[in-house]
């Protein structure tokens, strides 16, 4: 245990002034995120914009393509949560058999794209990277169209992440994922009070 403590402070001790104000203002989304707060989409481009010059500093290409494809999303939840005809649009809630078939449709392409980077990538984790950068671009467009049900696969997506940085110890990340995870049980929850089921004809 003191080890981990200590290498947490070595890891902040080593947190340059960009990966700080990236990491306040990753918090500050996935919190006006739960509720329902629209500030939360320039919060997340200005995060994704620092993590995506950071990660490709450090030569990690697919955490770069992820984070830029953050940088869009931001954009488009920004003008989609601003529309006229959807500002104060309910939170919907999918039907079980359509996460079904997104879990399915998903887990398979997780796999195909983890199965085709092995012959360039050298990971033991590659599949759990692949899974959690799938999942996540999914889930990103859950979350700019007000489905409920993002919050249980961040919820999911980020306990994968605790274990997967806990595996390269990264515990500060760690630290951060985890407080996402606890977010993801207050979005659900917050999301909950306004939540209508999403019509059948969709």
């Amino acid at each position: 245990m003191d080890q981990i403590v200590e290498l947490l402070i070595s890891q902040f001790q080593q947190q340059s002034g960009l990966e700080a104000i990236a990491v306040v203002l990753a918090l500050a989304y996935v919190w006006l995120a739960a509720k329902q707060i629209i500030w939360c989409w320039p919060c997340a481009f200005v995060s994704t914009t620092i993590y995506t010059y950071l990660f490709w500093e450090v030569s990690l290409p697919f955490h770069t393509m992820l984070n830029a494809y953050y940088i869009f999303m931001a954009v488009y939840g920004w003008w989609h949560w601003n529309k006229p005809e959807t500002q104060n649009v309910p939170v919907i809630s999918w039907t079980l058999p359509k996460h079904i078939v997104s879990i399915i449709v998903l887990t398979i392409l997780s796999l195909g794209l983890a199965y085709l980077a092995k012959s360039i990538l050298d990971s033991e984790h590659l599949y759990l990277d692949a899974f959690i950068t799938v999942f996540s671009v999914f889930t990103t467009v859950l979350v700019a169209h007000k489905v409920r049900e993002n919050w249980l696969y961040w919820a999911v997506i980020n306990a994968s992440g605790a274990y997967l940085y806990v595996a390269k110890d990264l515990y500060l990340t760690t630290l951060l994922t985890t407080l996402y995870l606890g977010f993801s049980v207050y979005g659900y929850i917050n999301w909950g009070k306004n939540t209508q089921s999403e019509p059948l004809t969709t």
